[in-house]
């Protein structure tokens, strides 16, 4: 069964590669303060686009939080994305979705039509320093984008 996170919940922890063939731990990454997880479908889409470009073009709103973008795409192919879209923080290759299933983000009955089971949904966790969930969103329609001010006012009273 599907645990979904929310707020007030211990963040799983996780470590997995990022764009740049680095490991990214969780954990680790919260000793410099929270860490806002961006949970994206999957790169060169449009609306994941829009919304990692909007993110960047405003990334110093989000205080000292690290902000990362999470999808199941391969780190090559998020290396090329962010090259691509001139995107300033790191993606994460999830690669075979355990950290959107921990987080409760995983489309669990497939994407779409496609029936794409290896897919994140559009999702954004704010992880406080502490290792609790301080925002939780998990969008059901992959076109919606997640509320970055509630994200930005979370961080803001982080």
């Amino acid at each position: 069964t599907l645990s979904i996170m929310k707020k007030g919940d211990q963040a799983p922890d996780f470590k997995i590669f990022s764009d740049a063939a680095r490991p990214f731990h969780l954990s680790k990454q919260l000793e410099s303060g929270p860490v806002v997880l961006l949970f994206f479908p999957a790169a060169f889409t449009g609306v994941c686009t829009t919304e990692l470009n909007t993110v960047n073009m405003d990334l110093e709103a989000y205080g000292g939080a690290t902000v990362v973008g999470v999808s199941t795409d391969a780190p090559f192919t998020l290396a090329e994305y962010k090259k691509v879209n001139g995107l300033t923080f790191p993606l994460l290759s999830d690669h075979d979705a355990d950290v959107s299933l921990a987080y409760g983000c995983k489309y669990i009955d497939g994407f779409t039509f496609m029936k794409l089971s290896r897919i994140s949904k559009r999702a954004a966790f704010v992880v406080a320093s502490d290792g609790v969930i301080a925002y939780a969103e998990i969008l059901e329609n992959a076109g919606d984008q997640p509320d970055l001010d509630a994200i930005k006012s979370t961080i803001s009273i982080l």
